[in-house]
């Protein structure tokens, strides 16, 4: 009896973090005539696929949302990779360098990103990467990798250094500890840094807003506000269809790291 306030108050929690999904489905089933209505409903009266076909039908979903998981996947993937061992340097190596490294990156998050997209626009176009989704990958991990790196050094502060001492005493290698050791126990924040990479690449709107200009290689936010007509009157039917549909490829890219943080947490305790 002493748990159900706790299993209240997290079942108010889920219902509270599901409820604009569970309102985006309910419009996406609702007609036209039922979304006028000055009292709206909760359950669609005459549920509806209408706004899934005219969604499909008048933009090309499937090849934005394939747009959008290249470019949030490369940028993940890069980002990680370069930032672990950077995170490992810092956290481990002390100076005077990584303090001036460290706050670098923290003021690097204090200016905000509006200030820097003419001089972005112009250092792409010299590259020749605008228009471009090799272009998009750069400016994605260039302002995810601040992030992640800081969540990064902060797991590898917490993995013991007592850990790589005693394997260099058996003879391990810098390589070989690092492999060997530091890395299972990094794994749950290897995890975590992914799926932060991996979300922010996907929502991301105003820099791909800025790069891409050819319909033929936006992204899905992109894509999403092509539902809005010039007078920004949005034709919420099909935007809510389209908008449930790309929920979609997150929540299952989610299922399946969330299941790889368990197992990496499992993987830490035991190497402990």
């Amino acid at each position: 009896m002493r748990r159900v306030p706790q299993y209240l108050a997290l079942l108010a929690y889920v219902v509270f973090l599901a409820f604009p999904l569970l309102w985006l489905l309910s419009t996406a089933l609702k007609t036209p005539r039922e979304m006028a209505l000055a009292d709206p409903t909760w359950i669609p009266r005459e549920p509806t696929l209408a706004n899934f076909a005219d969604a499909f039908g008048e933009q090309d979903l499937v090849g934005a949302a394939t747009r959008s998981l290249v470019v949030a996947l490369a940028s993940s993937v890069i980002t990680v990779v370069i930032s672990l061992p950077a995170a490992y340097a810092i956290a481990r190596y002390r100076g005077l360098v990584n303090r001036i490294a460290i706050g670098w990156v923290l003021v690097s998050q204090v200016f905000p990103f509006i200030l820097i997209i003419i001089p972005l626009f112009m250092i792409l176009r010299d590259l020749e990467l605008v228009n471009t989704l090799p272009g998009l990958v750069v400016v994605h991990v260039t302002f995810t990798l601040p992030f992640a790196l800081w969540m990064l050094q902060g797991y590898v502060r917490a993995v013991p250094a007592e850990l790589e001492e005693a394997a260099a005493m058996d003879g391990a290698g810098r390589i070989r500890t690092i492999v060997g050791v530091v890395a299972p126990l990094l794994a749950p924040g290897v995890v975590a840094t992914l799926l932060f990479a991996f979300i922010s690449s996907w929502n991301e709107f105003l820099f791909a807003l800025v790069i891409l200009q050819d319909p033929d290689v936006m992204t899905l936010p992109l894509t999403l506000v092509r539902f809005t007509g010039p007078e920004g009157v949005a034709r919420l039917g099909p935007l809510a269809a389209a908008s449930l549909m790309a929920t979609i490829p997150s929540l299952i890219f989610f299922a399946i790291i969330q299941r790889r943080l368990k197992s990496g947490l499992m993987a830490g305790a035991v190497k402990g």
